[in-house]
Protein backbone atom coordinates (compact mmCIF):
# COMPACT_ATOMS: atom_id res chain seq x y z
CA UNK A 1 0.00 0.00 0.00
CA UNK A 2 1.45 3.40 -1.06
CA UNK A 3 1.84 6.14 1.69
CA UNK A 4 2.32 10.02 1.40
CA UNK A 5 4.74 12.03 2.73
CA UNK A 6 2.64 12.82 5.65
CA UNK A 7 1.98 9.11 6.95
CA UNK A 8 4.37 9.35 9.89
CA UNK A 9 3.15 12.59 11.18
CA UNK A 10 -0.68 11.18 10.74
CA UNK A 11 0.14 8.56 12.87
CA UNK A 12 2.17 10.88 15.46
CA UNK A 13 -1.02 13.41 15.26
CA UNK A 14 -3.46 10.20 16.59
CA UNK A 15 -5.21 9.58 13.28
CA UNK A 16 -7.22 6.37 12.36
CA UNK A 17 -5.36 4.74 9.32
CA UNK A 18 -7.83 3.43 6.69
CA UNK A 19 -7.08 1.69 2.92
CA UNK A 20 -8.04 3.99 0.34
CA UNK A 21 -7.42 4.00 -2.80
CA UNK A 22 -4.36 2.33 -3.04
CA UNK A 23 -2.95 4.24 -0.25
CA UNK A 24 -3.25 4.55 3.54
CA UNK A 25 -4.96 7.53 4.71
CA UNK A 26 -6.03 9.33 7.82
CA UNK A 27 -10.00 8.73 8.36
CA UNK A 28 -10.34 10.92 11.48
CA UNK A 29 -8.27 11.94 14.36
CA UNK A 30 -10.64 13.35 16.83
CA UNK A 31 -14.12 12.48 15.54
CA UNK A 32 -15.91 13.07 11.95
CA UNK A 33 -18.67 15.38 13.44
CA UNK A 34 -16.45 17.82 15.07
CA UNK A 35 -13.55 17.68 12.05
CA UNK A 36 -16.44 19.29 9.94
CA UNK A 37 -17.47 21.69 12.65
CA UNK A 38 -13.62 22.66 12.81
CA UNK A 39 -13.64 23.79 9.14
CA UNK A 40 -16.74 25.18 8.98
CA UNK A 41 -16.04 27.40 11.65
CA UNK A 42 -12.27 27.60 11.82
CA UNK A 43 -9.54 25.84 9.97
CA UNK A 44 -8.60 22.35 9.45
CA UNK A 45 -5.99 20.79 6.97
CA UNK A 46 -6.05 17.78 4.70
CA UNK A 47 -3.65 15.25 3.29
CA UNK A 48 -4.99 14.82 -0.33
CA UNK A 49 -1.69 14.12 -1.62
CA UNK A 50 -3.05 10.58 -3.02
CA UNK A 51 -4.60 12.62 -5.89
CA UNK A 52 -2.77 12.86 -9.03
CA UNK A 53 -1.34 15.24 -11.09
CA UNK A 54 -0.32 14.99 -14.48
CA UNK A 55 1.58 17.22 -16.49
CA UNK A 56 0.43 18.22 -20.59
CA UNK A 57 2.69 20.15 -22.13
CA UNK A 58 3.60 21.47 -25.80
CA UNK A 59 2.77 23.03 -28.57
CA UNK A 60 -0.70 20.96 -29.13
CA UNK A 61 -1.46 21.36 -25.60
CA UNK A 62 -4.40 23.04 -25.29
CA UNK A 63 -6.41 20.94 -28.57
CA UNK A 64 -5.14 17.29 -26.57
CA UNK A 65 -6.79 19.27 -23.41
CA UNK A 66 -9.96 20.14 -25.14
CA UNK A 67 -10.27 16.81 -27.07
CA UNK A 68 -10.45 15.19 -23.92
CA UNK A 69 -12.50 17.03 -21.57
CA UNK A 70 -15.98 18.51 -21.42
CA UNK A 71 -14.98 21.96 -20.36
CA UNK A 72 -13.52 24.98 -22.46
CA UNK A 73 -9.98 24.89 -21.83
CA UNK A 74 -9.40 27.77 -23.89
CA UNK A 75 -11.20 29.94 -21.69
CA UNK A 76 -8.37 29.56 -19.30
CA UNK A 77 -5.36 31.99 -19.15
CA UNK A 78 -2.20 31.07 -17.11
CA UNK A 79 -3.15 30.90 -13.07
CA UNK A 80 -6.73 29.78 -13.34
CA UNK A 81 -8.57 26.67 -13.40
CA UNK A 82 -11.72 24.92 -14.22
CA UNK A 83 -13.50 22.15 -13.37
CA UNK A 84 -14.52 19.37 -15.89
CA UNK A 85 -14.46 15.60 -16.50
CA UNK A 86 -12.77 12.99 -19.11
CA UNK A 87 -16.30 11.56 -21.34
CA UNK A 88 -14.65 7.89 -21.71
CA UNK A 89 -16.49 7.72 -25.19
CA UNK A 90 -19.35 6.33 -24.46
CA UNK A 91 -21.68 8.57 -22.74
CA UNK A 92 -19.63 7.77 -19.48
CA UNK A 93 -16.98 9.64 -17.23
CA UNK A 94 -13.39 8.40 -16.85
CA UNK A 95 -12.95 11.37 -14.09
CA UNK A 96 -13.62 14.44 -12.88
CA UNK A 97 -10.53 16.64 -12.65
CA UNK A 98 -9.52 20.27 -12.69
CA UNK A 99 -7.49 21.52 -15.17
CA UNK A 100 -4.88 24.00 -14.54
CA UNK A 101 -3.50 26.74 -17.22
CA UNK A 102 0.06 26.18 -15.77
CA UNK A 103 1.84 28.55 -18.22
CA UNK A 104 1.57 29.00 -21.92
CA UNK A 105 1.37 25.41 -23.57
CA UNK A 106 1.72 23.93 -20.14
CA UNK A 107 -1.40 22.48 -18.12
CA UNK A 108 -1.79 20.36 -15.11
CA UNK A 109 -4.62 18.31 -14.69
CA UNK A 110 -5.53 16.84 -10.91
CA UNK A 111 -7.41 13.64 -10.75
CA UNK A 112 -9.09 10.95 -8.58
CA UNK A 113 -6.21 9.33 -6.57
CA UNK A 114 -8.10 6.39 -7.52
CA UNK A 115 -8.25 6.76 -10.91
CA UNK A 116 -4.89 8.00 -11.64
CA UNK A 117 -3.48 4.64 -13.76
CA UNK A 118 -6.85 4.56 -15.68
CA UNK A 119 -6.88 8.40 -16.08
CA UNK A 120 -3.33 7.88 -17.42
CA UNK A 121 -3.75 4.96 -19.65
CA UNK A 122 -7.25 6.79 -21.63
CA UNK A 123 -4.73 10.03 -21.33
CA UNK A 124 -2.08 8.13 -23.20
CA UNK A 125 -4.61 6.25 -25.90
CA UNK A 126 -5.77 9.53 -26.95
CA UNK A 127 -2.63 11.24 -27.47
CA UNK A 128 -1.95 13.50 -30.31
CA UNK A 129 1.19 14.74 -32.17
CA UNK A 130 2.64 17.62 -30.52
CA UNK A 131 2.06 16.99 -26.65
CA UNK A 132 4.17 15.69 -23.95
CA UNK A 133 2.55 13.73 -21.21
CA UNK A 134 4.01 13.35 -17.58
CA UNK A 135 2.88 11.92 -14.34
CA UNK A 136 3.83 13.66 -11.65
CA UNK A 137 1.78 12.22 -9.46
CA UNK A 138 4.44 10.22 -6.91
CA UNK A 139 6.46 13.06 -6.81
CA UNK A 140 3.79 15.48 -5.77
CA UNK A 141 2.58 16.41 -2.23
CA UNK A 142 -0.79 18.05 -1.80
CA UNK A 143 -2.32 20.22 1.45
CA UNK A 144 -5.62 21.74 1.36
CA UNK A 145 -5.87 24.23 4.21
CA UNK A 146 -9.84 24.83 4.48
CA UNK A 147 -11.78 27.35 6.92
CA UNK A 148 -12.77 30.52 7.43
CA UNK A 149 -9.12 31.31 8.89
CA UNK A 150 -7.22 29.88 6.45
CA UNK A 151 -6.13 33.05 4.38
CA UNK A 152 -5.17 34.54 8.06
CA UNK A 153 -2.86 31.51 9.36
CA UNK A 154 -1.25 31.09 5.36
CA UNK A 155 -0.56 34.73 4.97
CA UNK A 156 2.02 34.11 7.57
CA UNK A 157 3.94 32.15 5.68
CA UNK A 158 3.90 33.76 2.73
CA UNK A 159 4.57 37.36 0.77
CA UNK A 160 2.14 36.17 -1.90
CA UNK A 161 -1.23 38.34 -1.56
CA UNK A 162 -3.78 35.70 -0.38
CA UNK A 163 -6.76 38.00 -0.58
CA UNK A 164 -6.21 38.60 -4.20
CA UNK A 165 -6.40 34.89 -5.32
CA UNK A 166 -9.86 34.68 -6.58
CA UNK A 167 -12.09 31.00 -6.42
CA UNK A 168 -10.85 28.99 -9.19
CA UNK A 169 -7.12 30.82 -9.68
CA UNK A 170 -3.86 30.13 -8.54
CA UNK A 171 -0.42 31.59 -8.24
CA UNK A 172 2.98 30.33 -7.77
CA UNK A 173 5.08 31.70 -5.47
CA UNK A 174 7.00 31.24 -1.72
CA UNK A 175 5.78 29.76 0.58
CA UNK A 176 7.58 28.97 4.10
CA UNK A 177 10.45 29.26 2.53
CA UNK A 178 9.84 26.84 -0.20
CA UNK A 179 10.27 28.23 -4.17
CA UNK A 180 7.31 27.28 -6.98
CA UNK A 181 4.47 26.19 -4.54
CA UNK A 182 1.51 26.09 -5.96
CA UNK A 183 -1.07 28.38 -3.91
CA UNK A 184 -4.63 27.47 -5.29
CA UNK A 185 -8.05 28.21 -4.61
CA UNK A 186 -10.29 25.07 -5.74
CA UNK A 187 -11.40 24.05 -2.67
CA UNK A 188 -14.28 21.09 -2.31
CA UNK A 189 -15.31 22.02 1.28
CA UNK A 190 -17.19 24.92 0.91
CA UNK A 191 -15.13 26.48 3.40
CA UNK A 192 -12.62 28.51 1.94
CA UNK A 193 -9.04 28.55 1.61
CA UNK A 194 -6.07 27.02 0.10
CA UNK A 195 -4.22 23.75 -1.41
CA UNK A 196 -0.45 23.95 -1.67
CA UNK A 197 1.23 21.26 -4.38
CA UNK A 198 5.27 20.84 -3.81
CA UNK A 199 7.22 18.26 -3.95
CA UNK A 200 7.86 15.70 -1.54
CA UNK A 201 10.95 16.47 0.17
CA UNK A 202 9.43 19.55 1.25
CA UNK A 203 6.31 17.90 3.42
CA UNK A 204 7.68 17.95 6.10
CA UNK A 205 9.29 21.63 6.58
CA UNK A 206 5.82 22.76 5.28
CA UNK A 207 3.30 20.56 7.36
CA UNK A 208 5.53 21.76 10.78
CA UNK A 209 5.19 25.62 9.17
CA UNK A 210 1.32 25.63 8.94
CA UNK A 211 0.85 23.95 12.30
CA UNK A 212 3.00 26.39 14.31
CA UNK A 213 1.56 29.07 12.40
CA UNK A 214 -2.16 28.33 13.17
CA UNK A 215 -1.55 27.38 16.45
CA UNK A 216 -3.24 30.59 17.98
CA UNK A 217 -6.52 29.58 15.99
CA UNK A 218 -5.59 25.71 17.40
CA UNK A 219 -5.75 24.68 13.58
CA UNK A 220 -5.98 20.77 13.74
CA UNK A 221 -5.24 17.88 10.75
CA UNK A 222 -8.57 16.82 9.44
CA UNK A 223 -9.53 13.49 7.90
CA UNK A 224 -10.96 11.95 4.97
CA UNK A 225 -14.29 11.48 6.62
CA UNK A 226 -15.08 14.65 6.99
CA UNK A 227 -13.82 15.70 3.78
CA UNK A 228 -16.60 13.88 2.26
CA UNK A 229 -19.65 15.09 4.73
CA UNK A 230 -18.40 18.89 3.74
CA UNK A 231 -18.56 18.13 -0.12
CA UNK A 232 -21.65 16.51 0.53
CA UNK A 233 -23.04 19.63 2.32
CA UNK A 234 -22.35 21.76 -1.59
CA UNK A 235 -23.30 18.83 -3.49
CA UNK A 236 -20.18 18.24 -5.27
CA UNK A 237 -19.70 14.91 -7.14
CA UNK A 238 -17.65 12.24 -6.08
CA UNK A 239 -16.34 10.02 -8.31
CA UNK A 240 -17.13 6.33 -7.71
CA UNK A 241 -20.68 7.30 -5.87
CA UNK A 242 -22.26 10.29 -8.13
CA UNK A 243 -20.60 9.92 -11.13
CA UNK A 244 -18.51 7.29 -12.99
CA UNK A 245 -18.07 5.28 -16.72
CA UNK A 246 -22.09 4.43 -16.57
CA UNK A 247 -23.29 8.02 -15.53
CA UNK A 248 -22.93 11.51 -18.24
CA UNK A 249 -22.26 15.00 -17.28
CA UNK A 250 -25.72 16.13 -18.23
CA UNK A 251 -27.88 13.23 -15.72
CA UNK A 252 -25.34 14.63 -13.74
CA UNK A 253 -26.35 18.12 -13.29
CA UNK A 254 -22.99 18.46 -14.98
CA UNK A 255 -24.15 20.42 -17.73
CA UNK A 256 -22.23 23.81 -16.68
CA UNK A 257 -19.29 21.55 -17.41
CA UNK A 258 -20.00 20.82 -20.75
CA UNK A 259 -19.55 23.34 -23.40
CA UNK A 260 -21.34 23.11 -26.89
CA UNK A 261 -19.06 25.59 -29.32
CA UNK A 262 -18.13 25.69 -32.84
CA UNK A 263 -14.48 25.51 -31.85
CA UNK A 264 -14.05 23.30 -29.39
CA UNK A 265 -14.48 19.40 -30.41
CA UNK A 266 -14.42 16.48 -28.00
CA UNK A 267 -15.07 12.90 -26.99
CA UNK A 268 -18.70 12.57 -26.61
CA UNK A 269 -19.79 16.21 -27.71
CA UNK A 270 -22.61 14.67 -30.31
CA UNK A 271 -23.58 12.27 -27.34
CA UNK A 272 -23.97 15.08 -24.77
CA UNK A 273 -25.17 17.83 -27.19
CA UNK A 274 -28.72 14.98 -27.68
CA UNK A 275 -28.89 14.15 -24.21
CA UNK A 276 -29.15 18.33 -23.51
CA UNK A 277 -31.49 18.71 -26.13
CA UNK A 278 -33.70 16.03 -25.73
CA UNK A 279 -33.44 15.24 -22.20
CA UNK A 280 -32.65 12.13 -20.17
CA UNK A 281 -34.69 9.67 -18.18
CA UNK A 282 -33.06 10.33 -14.75
CA UNK A 283 -31.21 12.75 -13.24
CA UNK A 284 -28.59 13.31 -10.46
CA UNK A 285 -30.94 15.29 -7.21
CA UNK A 286 -30.13 16.16 -3.93
CA UNK A 287 -33.20 15.33 -0.76
CA UNK A 288 -33.36 16.20 2.95
CA UNK A 289 -34.59 13.71 5.28
CA UNK A 290 -37.90 14.81 6.20
CA UNK A 291 -38.06 12.49 9.28
CA UNK A 292 -35.16 10.44 11.44
CA UNK A 293 -33.22 8.44 9.65
CA UNK A 294 -29.74 8.45 7.76
CA UNK A 295 -29.75 7.32 3.70
CA UNK A 296 -26.60 5.55 2.85
CA UNK A 297 -25.59 4.93 -0.66
CA UNK A 298 -27.03 2.01 -2.71
CA UNK A 299 -30.50 2.77 -0.45
CA UNK A 300 -33.42 2.48 -2.85
CA UNK A 301 -35.50 6.02 -3.66
CA UNK A 302 -39.48 4.65 -4.07
CA UNK A 303 -42.58 6.60 -4.17
CA UNK A 304 -45.05 5.82 -1.25
CA UNK A 305 -46.76 3.24 -2.54
CA UNK A 306 -42.71 1.85 -3.00
CA UNK A 307 -42.37 1.39 -6.55
CA UNK A 308 -38.46 2.41 -7.01
CA UNK A 309 -37.78 5.35 -8.93
CA UNK A 310 -34.12 5.76 -8.40
CA UNK A 311 -30.91 4.78 -5.74
CA UNK A 312 -29.15 6.53 -3.68
CA UNK A 313 -25.64 7.83 -4.63
CA UNK A 314 -24.37 9.32 -1.58
CA UNK A 315 -25.50 10.73 1.65
CA UNK A 316 -24.97 11.07 4.98
CA UNK A 317 -26.09 13.39 8.53
CA UNK A 318 -25.28 16.56 8.03
CA UNK A 319 -23.61 17.89 11.14
CA UNK A 320 -24.39 21.49 10.10
CA UNK A 321 -28.26 20.93 9.88
CA UNK A 322 -28.38 17.76 12.07
CA UNK A 323 -30.67 16.39 9.06
CA UNK A 324 -30.04 13.27 7.15
CA UNK A 325 -28.88 14.47 3.76
CA UNK A 326 -28.37 12.71 0.24
CA UNK A 327 -28.29 12.59 -3.73
CA UNK A 328 -29.17 10.00 -6.09
CA UNK A 329 -30.15 9.45 -9.50
CA UNK A 330 -33.87 9.66 -9.69
CA UNK A 331 -36.72 8.91 -12.73
CA UNK A 332 -37.75 11.45 -15.11
CA UNK A 333 -40.99 12.72 -13.24
CA UNK A 334 -39.84 12.65 -10.09
CA UNK A 335 -37.36 15.11 -10.37
CA UNK A 336 -38.93 18.59 -9.65
CA UNK A 337 -37.72 20.25 -6.70
CA UNK A 338 -39.98 20.08 -3.63
CA UNK A 339 -41.37 16.52 -5.15
CA UNK A 340 -41.80 14.19 -2.11
CA UNK A 341 -39.71 11.08 -2.05
CA UNK A 342 -38.94 8.13 0.01
CA UNK A 343 -35.60 6.53 1.02
CA UNK A 344 -36.28 2.78 1.52
CA UNK A 345 -34.41 2.08 4.80
CA UNK A 346 -34.08 -1.77 5.29
CA UNK A 347 -37.84 -2.15 5.72
CA UNK A 348 -38.71 1.06 6.28
CA UNK A 349 -39.69 3.72 3.59
CA UNK A 350 -38.85 7.42 5.63
CA UNK A 351 -40.13 10.63 3.83
CA UNK A 352 -37.52 12.83 1.47
CA UNK A 353 -38.11 16.11 -0.27
CA UNK A 354 -36.03 16.56 -3.89
CA UNK A 355 -33.97 20.05 -2.80
CA UNK A 356 -31.82 22.63 -5.29
CA UNK A 357 -28.00 22.47 -3.83
CA UNK A 358 -26.07 23.30 -2.04
CA UNK A 359 -27.66 21.92 1.16
CA UNK A 360 -25.85 24.84 3.38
Amino acid sequence: MKKTAFNELHKAAGAKMVPFAGYEMPIEYFGIKDEHMTVRNNVGVFDVSHMGEIWVKGPKALDFVQKVTSNDAAKLTPGKAQYSCFPNGKGGIVDDLITYHYSEDKYMLVVNASNIEKDWNWLVENKIEGVELENASDSISQLAIQGPKATEILQRLTDVNLSEIEFYTFTVGKFAGIEDVIISATGYTGAGGFELYFYNEHADAIWNAIFEAGKPEEIKPIGLGARDTLRLEMGYCLYGNDIDDTTSPIEAGLGWITKFTDEKEFIDKNVFLKQKEEGVSRRLRAFKMQERGIPRQGYDIVTAEGEVIGKVTSGSQSPVLNQGIGMGYINKGYTKFGTEVYIQVRKKRIKAEVVKLPFI
